[in-house]
């Protein structure tokens, strides 16, 4: 007898070794169609799968996350198989899932156009209408190897001659198709019904620039043709979103050749840059932070003391004087410690907070690059506070709340908090690592935030954790984070005089709210599609005639309006081109503006403005006096 432990608790018998197919049939004709494969104990396989003892079985279905997996991998498949049908001398090499879809790696004498795609999403749809079964079977590693050499397929023969040769590997057929994968896999290829190709690109082999290079193929795939519909909706907004778009067609930035990965801001964009900053640098001012600045350039040495030398070299930019060489920072945190070391501490100093907006670079490979969100040179927002481990709790707690403020105040309220827990090499004491876990989670519920743990993804120093806002179209970007580092301090020698009067080592909490500020920019111009807010927008309010007759006193608005906000100069233009008054609405409206004003004669003879919101909302005609308390209200609401 074999007894089936089902997700309710309830319990099966079978007489004898029984498939996950077969279990699911014996509770209903629904399930039998739905499912796609079966969980023993965490491991998910086929509907095929004998079971032969006693076991938890879960019954996967499209609705399960791990049913969209097995969904996804088997796609990536069928995308194979399609393009063997259609490119008979393509070879093929690997197709794993990723975020949202797969891709599937191909070689090939030519490269594929958007007809081929075209063609290929075609005939992956009349294969899935087949509606094939998917098989398994189990080869030896050396009869596999010359089994796919016997097909040409000399990269698929190469990756099973990776594997130890005591080793079998598992194949599927789907019809005229045969795949190496360790699978799991749908039973049959009319499971496969909601999917896209979205782009062709560049691989190369194994990640290897010296090899050759390969074709990759993108594609999505999901539950129902629904949520594939939301998926390529949300695709279009992002899209429109784009912050390389939005950045040239609002002339904010642009990334040049004579400087890959660094930015060139723009008068626009450096406003909104200096708005981020001053208002971080507020925020510095307010919770007890003292700034400071440490140089761009350290020695060697000092790399080599921190150990970012042995483990980051590559990724760091370095120079030679004197015949000393240096290394431009790619992080801040030694150029602190080094400043914390000057003059005795006491314990009454801690904690003691610094804060720098730090200018780094990181060597980072030219393919990783992205737009302002992915460079090689960035100004963190960077924070260390100087702390006892009795300390750590409070400033977590003080930390989180200030962060879900600043955030809030950017238009971001939803965020997730992860705590991340010792790996399994690290340094410390068991003692030490429970002490700083229990500090961060109790700091995370003293801020009233549900979290969830990541086992083992900890520093091999400290735990951390990372704080990931979610934007408008639900993607997640990770920005914050505070970290435990009892290891820094200890390899630069830090020190502070304890109220027992002996020498101890301080805790370094890494703390960052924004990160780096280039690539929050970008968040910020997705987030909000381009139209900030007021209290960020570059250009605040446009002032335009309707005739020349208005010229001047358009001209006496504008000159108001910088001067009528208390420590704050209004962001204003003046549009005074003989255009017709359509074309400049139309034209500023573009340029996403949060108010433009318009003054014709009436206007004019009452000391009025017609007021226009963005979104093409009409105000009406106010006083210049109302229009500015408007404005004042809409900034100091952040909204």
């Amino acid at each position: 007898m074999v007894q089936i432990t089902l997700p309710d608790g309830s319990k099966r018998e079978y007489p004898g070794p029984v498939s996950v197919a077969d279990v699911a049939a014996s509770i209903g004709t629904g399930l039998a169609k739905a499912a796609l494969a079966g969980k023993i104990n965490d491991k998910v396989v086929d509907t095929s799968f004998v079971i032969e003892q006693d076991s938890p079985l879960s019954i996967i279905t499209a609705k399960d996350a791990d049913g969209l997996d097995v969904i996804r991998h088997s796609t990536a498949h069928l995308l194979a198989y399609a393009v063997k049908e259609l490119f008979p001398d393509a070879q093929v090499t690997i197709g794993p899932v990723i975020e949202n879809g797969f891709y599937y790696d191909f070689s090939y004498k030519r490269a594929f156009t958007p007809e081929d795609l075209a063609a290929i999403e075609k005939k992956m749809t009349e294969l899935a209408n087949k509606d094939e079964a998917v098989v398994r079977r189990v080869l030896p590693r050396d009869e596999a190897v010359q089994y796919f050499k016997g097909l040409g397929e000399n990269y698929k023969a190469e990756i099973i001659a990776s594997i130890p040769s005591n080793e079998d590997v598992s194949l599927y057929r789907e019809g005229a198709f045969e795949d190496l994968c360790r699978g799991p896999h749908v039973p049959s290829t009319g499971k496969l019904k909601h999917f896209k190709l979205m782009k062709v690109a560049g691989a190369y082999w194994r990640g290897d620039h010296r090899n050759e290079m390969l074709q990759r193929i993108y594609g999505t795939a999901w539950a129902s043709k629904d949520d594939l519909q939301q998926y390529l909706h949300r695709l279009e907004e992002a899209e429109k979103r784009d912050h390389r778009k939005l950045g040239r067609e609002l002339d904010l930035f642009h990334i040049d050749e004579c400087s890959p990965g660094t930015v060139f801001w723009h008068p626009k964009g450096w406003s909104i840059w200096q708005q981020v900053e001053q208002y971080m640098r507020k925020v510095y001012q307010d919770n007890g932070y003292q700034e400071v600045k440490a140089p761009q350039i350290l020695d060697k040495g000092l790399w080599e003391k921190t150990g970012h030398w042995d483990k980051y070299r590559e990724n760091m930019f370095t120079t030679e004087s004197e015949k000393r060489e240096y290394a431009l920072k790619p992080m801040n945190c030694p150029g602190h410690i080094i400043i914390f070391k000057q003059g005795i501490k006491s314990y009454r100093d801690l904690p003691l907070r610094f804060g720098e907006f730090g200018n780094c670079h990181r060597n980072e490979p030219t393919g990783s690059l992205h737009g302002i969100m992915r460079v090689r040179a960035f100004t963190q927002d960077d924070g260390h506070i100087f702390c006892t481990e009795d300390q750590i709790q409070a400033e977590v707690t003080a930390f989180t709340s200030l962060l879900q403020k600043v955030y809030a105040d950017f238009g971001f309220t939803n965020i997730l908090y992860r705590l991340s827990t010792r790996p399994e090499k690290r340094i410390g004491t068991d003692e030490s690592w429970d002490k700083a876990e229990k500090a961060l989670a109790e700091g995370l519920r003293a801020s009233g935030c549900e979290f969830e743990y990541l086992p083992g993804e900890g520093a091999f120093y400290g735990p951390k954790i990372e704080y990931t806002l979610k934007d408008a179209l639900g993607r997640e970007w990770q920005c914050g984070t505070i970290q435990v580092d009892p290891n820094l301090p200890e390899r630069l020698d830090a020190e502070f005089v304890g109220e027992d009067g002996e020498r101890h080592r301080p805790i370094m909490l890494h703390r960052a709210i924004v990160g780096s500020l280039e690539r929050f920019i970008g968040i910020l111009i997705e987030q909000h599609a381009g139209a900030l807010p007021a209290w960020l927008a570059p250009v605040q309010v446009a002032v335009l005639n309707i005739t020349d007759a208005q010229s001047d006193y358009a001209r006496e608005v504008a000159e108001k309006l910088q001067k009528a906000l208390p420590n704050q100069s209004v962001r204003v233009v003046t549009d005074l081109r003989n255009e017709k008054i359509t074309y400049k609405i139309r034209e500023h409206s573009m340029q996403k503006l949060p108010f433009i004003l318009v003054a014709g004669d009436k206007e004019k003879a009452a000391g009025a403005v017609a007021v226009r919101a963005r979104g093409n909302k009409d105000l009406g005609v106010m006083s210049v006096d109302a229009f500015v308390e408007l404005l004042s209200k809409d900034i100091a609401a952040k909204a």
